[in-house]
């Protein structure tokens, strides 16, 4: 584990300075570990309505001003009752509403019909479900043996007062606006937009709005990192594509630095890519360029430009998205100041065989599917870095480990899935 210490021109000076450091082999765990190491997040804040919070990071925690619910109410429709054993025959002396209560207070052998979610009468204890009386003009009958509290949700059961509900950190999801809602809470602090910049390299690169010269391909990365950064909830800027001139590269590298915390690349960090874009990180920033020992996704760079953090992703479409979701992402995470938790990896059968060298972690495409009630995997076909359609016909990820080779069709595979209930 790398020193907290350490920093990034120290380790860009000397490499060796850090235990088993080796930018020309580095693994998925350790380039995950050492990201972390220099994350610094956003610390500015601001009050937002509910309904606006879908998405963001609570700045401080949420504590319940009341109890929820905020009385004893019935769970069913039935009848309250004071109980006591071996008691058989009640008489109805009134009915309860929800938002209507029963206002009276009942006596022993006497009972209330009761709607779902309304106030326990006073002097009530148990609540008995309608299908398990029987009723003979203003007197019911128990059926059966009733439990002392039956059907009776308690004040607090849910939150109690002074209970912290929300932990400073938590990503709002759409329960939390709801649960928020239920303690009569109208606005929330919350962290402000991660600002991101992104760009694409590369004079082979050209707009969707214009014809292919030949040569040429359109420049689609662009287009997934805005999908990725807007479910991520992050303030985006499209820079555009930049072609391989050094000023113009140096010009959009020092604007996106300055204006965003956050700046992003795809292309121009793998060997055999003009240098441009290496040079001029080495001139204004402190990165680190890594050879990963994963496929799809093997050039990788992270590091800082001014305040700015960088993330230099490979060009190849399969491997831009990859290396966002196994780095970026987390780290996005984390700089908006919450507190992700790893992704869940699940074991399922592979139906196809896989080919796979040792050595590396590789990121396969996989169709998760059910199969007469068991949920199987299957690869989604070409593998390939630059199959973009892979990418759109998969719903999962097909994990294999350094150390896996081969898989026959019928063994068990880690997966990673790529989408989930809204």
């Amino acid at each position: 584990m790398m020193k907290n210490k350490t920093t990034l021109s120290e380790i860009i000076a000397n490499p060796s300075c850090m235990d088993d450091y080796d930018p020309n082999a580095m693994s998925v765990a350790q380039a995950r570990l050492f990201i972390k190491q220099f994350l610094s997040p956003v610390r500015e804040a601001e009050t937002l309505p509910i309904r606006e919070s879908l998405g963001r990071v609570l700045a401080e925690d949420i504590v319940s001003p009341s109890n929820v619910p905020n009385h004893n109410n019935s769970a069913m429709d039935g009848f309250a009752f004071k109980f006591s054993a071996n008691l058989k025959t009640l008489k109805i002396i009134g009915t309860a509403f929800a938002g209507q209560p029963f206002m009276g207070n009942l006596n022993a052998g006497e009972c209330v019909k009761i709607m779902t979610g309304a106030v326990i009468p006073a002097g009530a204890d148990t609540v008995v479900m309608q299908e398990r009386i029987a009723i003979k003009s203003d007197r019911i009958t128990l059926l059966e043996e009733t439990k002392q509290g039956a059907n009776v949700r308690l004040a607090g059961e849910d939150l109690r007062i002074g209970q912290t509900v929300l932990t400073k950190g938590h990503l709002m999801k759409p329960a939390d606006l709801g649960l928020v809602a239920s303690l009569g809470i109208a606005e929330i602090p919350v962290y402000r937009k991660l600002k991101v910049a992104f760009f694409s390299t590369g004079d082979e690169l050209v707009g969707v709005e214009n014809p292919l010269q030949e040569g040429q391909i359109y420049d689609s990365n662009r287009y997934t990192l805005y999908g990725m950064l807007t479910r991520l909830g992050a303030q985006i800027s499209d820079l555009g594509n930049v072609p391989d001139d050094p000023a113009q590269l140096e010009a959009t590298l020092l604007q996106a630095a300055q204006n965003n915390d956050v700046v992003i690349t795809s292309g121009g960090v793998s060997v055999g890519e003009a240098d441009y874009m290496k040079a001029l990180l080495a001139k204004h920033g402190q990165v680190l360029f890594w050879k990963m020992n994963m496929k799809p996704g093997r050039p990788l760079a992270y590091g800082k430009i001014a305040s700015a953090h960088y993330f230099g992703l490979p060009g190849n479409p399969v491997a831009t998205m990859v290396t966002f979701y196994q780095f970026v992402r987390e780290a996005l995470l984390m700089l908006q100041g919450a507190s992700p938790k790893p992704l869940p990896m699940l074991m399922v059968e592979c139906t196809e065989p896989i080919k796979k060298a040792t050595g590396r972690t590789e990121y396969q495409r996989g169709v998760l599917y059910d199969d007469a009630g068991v949920w199987k995997v299957k690869p989604t076909g070409n593998q390939g870095s630059g199959i973009l359609s892979s990418m759109s016909a998969a719903n999962c990820f097909i994990v294999l480990d350094e150390a896996a080779g081969n898989h026959a069709a019928g063994e068990l595979v880690k997966i990673q899935v790529l989408e989930g209930m809204i």
